[in-house]
Order: structure tokens, then sequence, then C-alpha cells
């Protein structure tokens, strides 16, 4: 592939005004504790919300109220908090050199030298040994998923995310991999539709994501190798395919029969309109904010889709655990 002119020659070619990122530099000195900060930074805090589908199956199951498997379900989210940060910082390590050239990521932390590149491994090890000793204490079925996360998140990164499809696939799959641990970790049988409810979640989330870069990389000229092989097309055709599907999946999950005999309701199916909402709302997202490093990441400081999410925790937690229709 030919070379990609950089920002600022691109720029002052164009007779364009220099953009921000341009103008200021990532800052490249500090203090220590700047740097630690910056440390908490690298293994991206705000990411780790993902690590809510690890509580899916407690929440699904009605056993919030019990202390030994609330106890056991916290732990398997910090587990899972770490294990992710691991991967977060070996990812930038990684990527660093190409992301010292995109306008927005060179602002991390190992891109920008906030974090020295002599830190990354002994803290990734730390994490690492920390997150699985948990994991092993807990149970070592849960264990073993988690270190199958972490393998699989190692794989993703080295090789097959620039695959087309299947590095959507391998996104999908962490997200079911959390679900299964949450499920083994408190010994909660994991339901048939909680597992495709969050596959095709995923599979929608991630080829989301891949259509936001498609878009930036027409517009700056920048891509990631697995673009090379997707086509605007075929990102909108999927996009569609798993919302609907995803929406689809979940309606049927509200209105099946163990579900209503389960929670005693035949109203949890009105939870289906803010999931509704929420994927047009992801949509939106996907192809109103251009300049966003991420949509996945936008969507989390998005307030429109902030209250939709909440508007969901709260109808399904009212519905299963204290509307009774007719009672």
């Amino acid at each position: 592939m030919a070379s990609i002119p950089s920002e600022n020659s691109r720029t002052l070619q164009s007779g364009e005004p220099l953009d921000s990122s341009v103008l200021n530099p990532p800052q490249t000195e500090g203090s220590l504790a700047w740097r630690v900060t910056g440390v908490l930074w690298m293994v991206r805090p705000h990411q780790w919300v993902k690590n809510g589908f690890v509580l899916a199956p407690i929440v699904f199951a009605k056993e919030v109220s019990a202390l030994d498997l609330l106890v056991k379900a916290a732990a398997a989210f910090g587990v899972f908090c770490l294990l992710a940060g691991s991967v977060y910082a070996l990812n930038d390590l990684t990527d660093v050199d190409a992301d010292r050239l995109h306008p927005v990521k060179r602002y991390r932390p190992i891109a920008s030298g906030r974090v020295p590149m002599s830190w990354v491994l002994p803290i990734v090890v730390t994490l690492i040994v920390i997150s699985l000793g948990v994991a092993a204490f807990i149970n070592w079925a849960f264990a073993a998923v988690g270190l199958l996360y972490f393998v699989q998140n190692i794989a993703y990164t080295k090789k097959l995310k620039h695959i087309a499809y299947v590095d959507v696939g391998c996104i999908a799959l962490g997200f079911v991999l959390r679900v299964l641990a949450g499920g083994l970790a408190t010994g909660i049988q994991i339901s048939f539709y909680l597992i495709a409810c969050t596959a095709l979640l995923a599979l929608f989330l991630g080829f989301g994501k891949r259509r936001h870069e498609f878009a930036a990389a027409a517009r700056t000229g920048r891509q990631r190798i697995a673009l090379e092989s997707y086509r605007a097309g075929g990102l909108d055709l999927a996009l569609t395919l798993t919302a609907a599907a995803t929406v689809a999946t979940y309606l049927a999950y509200t209105l099946d029969s163990h579900t209503r005999a389960f929670f005693h309701t035949d109203w949890l199916w009105t939870s289906t309109l803010f999931v509704i909402l929420g994927v047009f709302r992801f949509l939106f997202i996907v192809r109103k904010r251009p300049k966003a490093e991420s949509p996945t990441q936008e969507m989390l400081r998005d307030g429109p889709f902030v209250g939709i999410v909440m508007s969901w925790v709260v109808l399904v937690v009212w519905v299963v655990y204290n509307l009774r229709p007719g009672g």
C-alpha cells in the first residue's frame, strides 16, 4: 500500500486550517503522578462497562438478593475488568506506530509516551496473574473461560483483527464468553436466549464500529487492514440484519412461555421498545458522529443513548422484580 502523507503535510498542501491535533501535539513529559494516571487511562476503565455482561446471568435469574452469589458475580466482573485492561494495554503496545499517526489515537498513553513502553509488559503480567489467581479461587471452570477470553483477545490482537468479518465475530465471542463466565462463577444456568441476544447485539455493535471506521477511512485515507476487504453495502446489510435479529430474538425471549412463567409477568415485552430505540440511536451515532474515535465509545458519552439504556434497566428491574399485573 502506498504511504500516506502525514496529517500536517496533507493539510498544508490543501490550504485548509490545521487540525487541532497538529497544533496541540501530545504531552510527552510530566510528573510520576501524571504517568500513573496514564496507566489508569491505558487500561480503559471507561470501557469496563462492557463487562456488565458478566452480571447478566445473576440479574435475569432473579438472584441479585443472594449475597453469596452477588459477591461471586462482583468478583467475576472485577476479574474481567483486569483481563480487559491487560488486553487493551497489549493492543496499544502492538499498534503504537499506527496510533502515533492517528489524529485521535496519538494521545493514547503509550503512543504519546505518557506511559513508557518498558512499563507495559510488567503491568500486563501483574494484571493477568492477579485476575487469573482470583478466577481460580472462584472455581476452575470460570478460570478456564477467563483464560480462553484472554487467549482469544491476544489472537485477535495479533492476527484475527486483520480478517474481515472474523474480526467482528471475535468481538461477539468475547461478549458471549463474559456471559458464560458470569454463569460459571455463580453456578447459574445460562439460557439460549441470553446467549443469542448477547451474540447478536455484539455483532451489531461490531459492524457499526466497522461501518464508522470505513467512513472515516474514506475521509482521511487511513484504514486498518481488515477494512480493505469490507464494502459499505456489505456493512450496511450486516447492520440491518443483526439489528433486526437482535430485536426479534429479544422480543421472542420476552414472549416465551418459560420466560413469562419464570418472571410471573406478561409485560416484559414492553422493554423491547427501549431496545429498538437503542438500536436506532446507535445507528445515528455511527452515521452522524464521523469524527468520534469509536461509536461504541461515543455511545457511552451520548446522553440520549445512556438515557435509553437506563430506562431499559429501570423498566426490566421493575417488571421482573416488582410488577405483578392483576395481583
